[in-house]
C-alpha cells in the first residue's frame, strides 16, 4: 500500500479546494454548541485549547466556564498566583497545561505588552505552547494559514489518505503535515482545522466510524480499502509498570492535619498532597512511609492502621496508593523536600489544590463520621 504524494495523490480524488469546501460546508451544518466556537477573544481561544489538549469536550465544558468567570482576562490570570491557578484546574488533570498557562500569561504580559503574539513562530516560544497549541490559536484566533493536528485531525487524515506509518512521529508525521498544509483553505484556516477535529471527534471516532454520515465518504481511501479501523497505525505501546505508593493522614492534637506542597519542577508540581512517596523495591510499606516522611519534612511518625488503598493511572504509569493513618511522633516539619506545608483543619481542606488522588481521601475524612 503506497502513501500519497501530496497534489498528484489529491487530485486523484478531488481537487484540494473541492475536499476543503465539501469538509466546511458539513461544518457550517453539523458543528456542535461549544461555548468557545466563534470566540474571537485570542485569550478564551488560547484556555480553550489547552483545556481541550488530552480532555474531552463534554468534560472540559464546566471547567473552561468557572476558570474564565475566575480569570476573565489573561491579565487576570497573569496577576493570580499559581495556588489559585491549580485550584480552578483542579479535577482536570494533566496540570503541566494548568502551571504553563500561568507562566506563559506572565510572559505574555512582560514581553508582549499584554497581547497574545500573532505568529505561529512567536506562539512557539512561550511555555507549554506546542505544535498543535500554537497551530491552532494561530489559525483559529488569528487567521494564519498553519495546520493544527490534534489526535481527532490526524487519524482523520490518515484515514482520508490511508497512510500506513505512525503518524505521531518522524516520516509519517512529517508527511500528515504536508497534507494538511496543502488542504488547508487559505480563507478559512481556523474554520477548517476546527472542521478536522470535529470530523474526528464526531464521526471519525477511533473505534467505530461512523463512515455513512461522513463528508468525505467518497474519497476516503482507507474507506475504499475497508482499513479504516485499522488506520492510523501507532507502534505498541509497552505495559505500564506499577508502582506501590504511600500517603500519611498525620493528627496534631484533635483537628488539625499536615499537607504538604509538591515542587514546582516535580510532576503534578504545586498541588498539595498528603505526605509520602513511592516505595522502594521489598520496602515495606510502613518503613517506606517513615521514611518518606523523614526524607520529605524532617518528622518521625507511628504508622497506625491502613485507612484505604486507591488506584490510578497516570500517562505512563500506574499506582496504587496505601494511606495510612499516623501520628506524629517528633521533629517540626521542614520543607526539606518539597515546596511547603500546612497544619489545616480538615473543612480547609477544601481550599487547597489536590490531585485526583488526594481528592479521594480529602472526601473519606470530611465524609466519614
Amino acid at each position: 500500500m503506497n502513501t500519497p504524494d501530496s497534489a498528484e495523490d489529491l487530485a486523484q480524488t478531488a481537487s484540494n479546494r473541492q475536499l476543503a469546501d465539501v469538509l466546511l460546508a458539513w461544518y457550517d451544518r453539523e458543528q456542535r454548541a461549544l461555548p468557545w466556537r466563534g470566540e474571537r477573544d485570542p485569550y478564551r481561544i488560547w484556555v480553550s485549547e489547552v483545556m481541550l489538549q488530552q480532555t474531552q469536550a463534554t468534560t472540559v465544558l464546566p471547567y473552561y466556564q468557572r476558570f474564565l468567570e475566575r480569570f476573565p482576562t489573561l491579565s487576570d490570570l497573569a496577576a493570580a498566583s499559581l495556588d489559585a491557578v491549580l485550584k480552578a484546574w483542579e479535577g482536570l488533570g494533566y496540570y503541566a497545561r494548568a502551571r504553563n498557562l500561568h507562566a506563559a500569561a506572565r510572559q505574555v504580559m512582560t514581553e508582549f505588552g499584554g497581547r497574545l503574539p500573532e505568529s505561529y513562530v512567536k506562539l512557539r516560544q512561550l511555555p507549554g505552547m506546542g505544535d498543535y497549541t500554537a497551530g491552532a490559536l494561530a489559525s483559529i484566533a488569528f487567521g494564519q494559514p498553519v495546520p493544527a493536528l490534534d489526535g481527532n485531525a490526524r487519524r482523520v487524515l490518515a484515514r482520508l489518505f490511508a497512510i500506513t506509518q505512525d503518524v505521531r512521529r518522524g516520516a509519517g508525521a512529517r508527511r500528515l503535515r504536508q497534507l494538511a498544509a496543502v488542504l488547508l483553505p487559505p480563507e478559512r484556516p481556523g474554520d477548517f482545522n476546527q472542521a478536522l477535529m470535529e470530523l474526528g471527534a464526531t464521526i471519525c471516532t477511533p473505534q467505530t466510524p461512523r463512515c455513512p454520515r461522513c463528508p468525505w465518504r467518497g474519497d476516503c481511501r482507507a474507506l475504499a480499502q475497508g482499513i479504516q479501523q485499522q488506520l492510523p497505525l501507532h507502534q505498541r505501546r509497552p505495559a505500564l509498570p506499577h508502582y506501590d505508593v504511600t500517603a500519611a493522614v498525620i493528627r496534631y492534637g484533635a483537628d488539625q492535619l499536615l499537607i504538604a506542597q509538591r515542587k514546582t519542577e516535580a510532576m503534578l508540581g504545586g498541588l498539595w498532597e498528603f505526605p509520602g512517596g513511592k516505595c522502594h523495591p521489598g520496602e515495606a510499606l510502613a518503613d517506606c512511609l517513615r521514611r518518606e516522611l523523614r526524607e520529605e519534612l524532617g518528622i518521625e511518625v507511628e504508622v497506625g492502621p491502613l485507612l484505604t488503598t486507591l488506584h490510578h493511572a497516570y500517562t505512563h504509569f500506574r499506582i496504587s496508593l496505601h494511606v495510612f493513618e499516623c501520628r506524629h511522633l517528633a521533629g517540626e516539619p521542614q520543607a526539606l523536600d518539597c515546596a511547603d506545608w500546612r497544619w489545616v483543619r480538615p473543612e480547609q481542606l477544601s481550599e487547597f489544590a489536590f490531585p485526583a488522588t488526594d481528592q479521594k481521601i480529602v472526601t473519606l475524612l470530611t465524609t466519614q463520621p
